[in-house]
């Protein structure tokens, strides 16, 4: 795929929205226009996760689900990037549930109808799907430790977003594979990731190259 000039719209959370770097134009997505000449639209909202939310969260922002703002995304894109799944483990009430399910406050569920309305909305231009990041603490099966029991670790909800997204047969840039950001080793967190979860300057650099190889190869 050639990234000149293309409209690609960037679907996230904090890190997409820039949490982590010194300045608005050091987040990946501006290195992206910067560099490639991508027209890179940003809907990156902090704290937000892909699956809908049992309960308000304390922080209303928190519960734009991205299947809500997905809908509400410019549609002449030529590309959509879907970055998105560590705060469903961090804060999210919503179960994990199975394969089958299709209701969106199930993880599984939500992955399904987000990728199916991707797929219905933009249904001739390329869907990327990207992974979590590695974070400090990721084992944990509670998460940021807010959730009343045991869910699974991050790992598990990479591997349902890979899962959903092969049934899809959409492509994945897996980052918690190949980022290289691993935070939970001493010298990586002082360079990349220093508050343990969002990349800095340095890191969105990263983000922004696996990015662009990735899409180009498309």
């Amino acid at each position: 795929m050639e990234l000149q000039g293309k409209k690609i719209n960037f679907l996230g959370d904090s890190i997409t929205e820039g949490h982590g770097t010194s300045a608005a134009g050091k987040k990946f997505t501006d290195l992206l226009a910067a560099n490639y000449g991508v027209i890179a639209r940003n809907y990156g909202i902090g704290g937000t996760r892909i699956a809908k939310q049992h309960t308000p969260s304390i922080e209303p922002r928190w519960d734009q689900d991205f299947i809500t703002r997905a809908a509400e995304m410019d549609a002449d894109a030529d590309a959509v990037v879907v970055f998105g799944g560590t705060n469903d483990y961090g804060h999210g009430d919503a179960p994990l549930g199975t394969m089958n399910d299709r209701d969106p406050l199930t993880f599984y569920g939500a992955l399904h109808t987000l990728y199916s309305d991707l797929i219905t909305k933009y249904s001739d231009k390329p869907i990327v799907i990207l992974t979590p990041l590695h974070r400090c603490n990721e084992r944990s099966p509670r998460g940021d430790g807010g959730k009343p029991q045991d869910v699974a670790p991050l790992k598990t909800y990479v591997d349902i977003i890979r899962e959903v997204a092969e049934y899809y047969s959409l492509p994945v840039l897996d980052l918690y594979k190949t980022s290289g950001m691993q935070p939970e080793v001493p010298v990586i967190k002082e360079r990349y990731v220093p508050d343990g979860l969002h990349p800095n300057d340095a890191g969105h650099v990263i983000l922004a190259e696996k990015i662009a190889g990735f899409m180009k190869g498309l």
